[in-house]
């Protein structure tokens, strides 16, 4: 089968044509093959192996482009990189690997292009394309890969339990695939990451969260995440999460399985949100329902302060797998820390001074706080379904509403603590704090506007209480 048609942009031909002035072979390979044979988006990333040099190589095609881009060279592993038009373009030498038990880098050695397709992860990305002009165009697919393509199949070119061993971030990158393309991951292959699960601790939190990531940005996240638990991954990165695979029953009174429920709702998020932090909002949202889950013969089951405690438990998560601990953190905290205010909104009648508590306490995340809420709601009930998503577009028309008037999505106090010690001739004191908090309070219930004017006067008749006399000509 030939793709000549397919390497109409210039890069292709100058690639070979460096290769040949170099004499050496040279190929497409690897994601940008898959990906054009699939119909993807496949022109942002283009890896290139060389029979030989990969950074001679590289060296050469940037001498041939006519502003001759800059070339990054990474010696330890043998590879460079340049920049042509909006494509990165990899360069590598055909290779062979061998690895430490303790390791995923391997020792490398110079190789053939059968070597290198050999140290492949999956046979569909151990594609490749001939850039040589005996052959330009043509397919390499020594494992069938095409044929993997066609049945929407995951596996090793080689032996799966090799392949995972080797390099345990593999096993992440099959369930990545199958989660991103729809495929389904070949049996024994999927057998071997299970045999092999143990393996994963010796792979970087940074590089597991990247392929997590990954996962929680595909159409449809939960076939990665039953994938991750049912290999027994998920135990091992994630046991927050699959300690809510759990449902008792005492007296006749059961719970749902919150960890069913949890992938519904990444999966009901994802078409509203390309934020990967709202979906990690949305997969941790409920992981301080195991912790706090209780039985009262009163109320039945009941998870109180999950909300609080699962806030600290994204904090300890983060730092256990090396995630921002900046305002991602943040975000997501207070996310799973609101995740369920709105929803007590949509069960009741919903005030203004409700609304106008939610929006200050959410401030600009009000929306995606509403978003992830939404998705929270996976009631077979079509009554209640309807009756909680009609509630919610109120509260969205209220937000609005109360935002118009009065402003509180970035709050900030119409009179300020300085202008307080000026109207009273105080020095900092309890005083201060008490009238700011009142006057906040105040607005929020809805008994005065936030205006200066309003807040002025209500600051005058509070501070009369507390026995303050406003200084003259003030």
């Amino acid at each position: 089968m030939n793709y000549t048609e397919s390497l109409q942009n210039k890069i292709f031909q100058i690639i070979a044509q460096a290769a040949k002035e170099l004499n050496v072979d040279s190929y497409v390979i690897g994601g940008f093959v898959r990906d054009l044979i699939l119909g993807r988006d496949h022109k942002k990333d283009i890896d290139i192996v060389a029979v030989g040099s990969g950074i001679e190589l590289a060296l050469k095609v940037s001498q041939l482009i006519p502003h001759h881009p800059k070339v990054q060279v990474f010696k330890n592993y043998g590879t460079a990189m340049l920049r042509y038009e909006d494509m990165d373009i990899e360069f590598v030498g055909a290779r062979k690997e061998s690895y430490q038990s303790e390791s995923r880098n391997p020792v490398v050695e110079n190789g053939t292009l059968e070597d290198d397709q050999n140290r492949r992860d999956f046979t569909i990305n151990a594609l490749a394309i001939s850039l040589h002009e005996d052959n330009y165009g043509t397919l390499i697919d020594p494992f069938e890969g095409l044929k993997d393509l066609e049945n929407k199949t995951i596996k090793t070119p080689l032996n799966p339990d090799i392949t995972y061993s080797d390099d345990p971030l593999r096993m992440m990158r099959a369930i990545r695939f199958a989660s991103q393309l729809g495929f389904e991951i070949e049996a024994g292959s999927l057998e071997a990451i299970s045999r092999n699960k143990e393996r994963i601790s010796i792979i970087s939190g940074e590089r597991i969260v990247d392929e997590l990531n990954k996962i929680l940005l595909s159409e449809k996240p939960s076939i990665g995440f039953l994938l991750l638990y049912k290999t027994g991954l998920l135990d091992i990165i994630l046991p927050e999460l699959t300690a809510l695979n759990q449902v008792e029953e005492i007296e006749g009174h059961t719970h749902k399985n919150n960890f069913y429920h949890t992938l519904e709702v990444v999966d009901n998020i994802c078409p509203n949100t390309d934020d990967v932090w709202l979906r990690w909002a949305a997969l941790l949202h409920d992981i301080g329902k195991a912790p706090t889950k209780r039985f009262s013969k009163k109320q039945g089951w009941t998870f109180h302060g999950h909300e609080f405690l699962g806030g600290k438990m994204a904090k300890k998560i983060f730092e256990r797998l090396h995630m921002p601990l900046n305002q991602k953190l943040k975000f997501v905290q207070k996310m799973v820390m609101m995740s369920s205010r709105p929803i007590v909104l949509a069960q009741d009648i919903v005030t203004d001074s409700a609304v106008r508590r939610l929006v200050f306490d959410a401030g600009e995340d009000v929306d995606h706080l509403m978003t992830l809420c939404e998705a929270d709601i996976t009631t077979k009930n079509p009554a209640k379904f309807r009756k909680y998503h009609n509630n919610f577009n109120i509260v969205r028309k209220k937000i609005i509403e109360v935002e118009e008037r009065d402003h509180i999505r970035q709050f900030q106090p119409p009179i300020t603590g300085e202008e307080i010690m000026e109207l009273f001739n105080l020095k900092p004191s309890r005083e201060i704090g008490v009238l700011k908090e009142a006057v906040k309070e105040a607005i929020l219930e809805g008994e005065i506007p936030n205006e200066y004017q309003a807040a002025y006067d209500f600051v005058l008749k509070r501070a009369e209480k507390l026995g303050l006399q406003k200084v003259a000509n003030r």
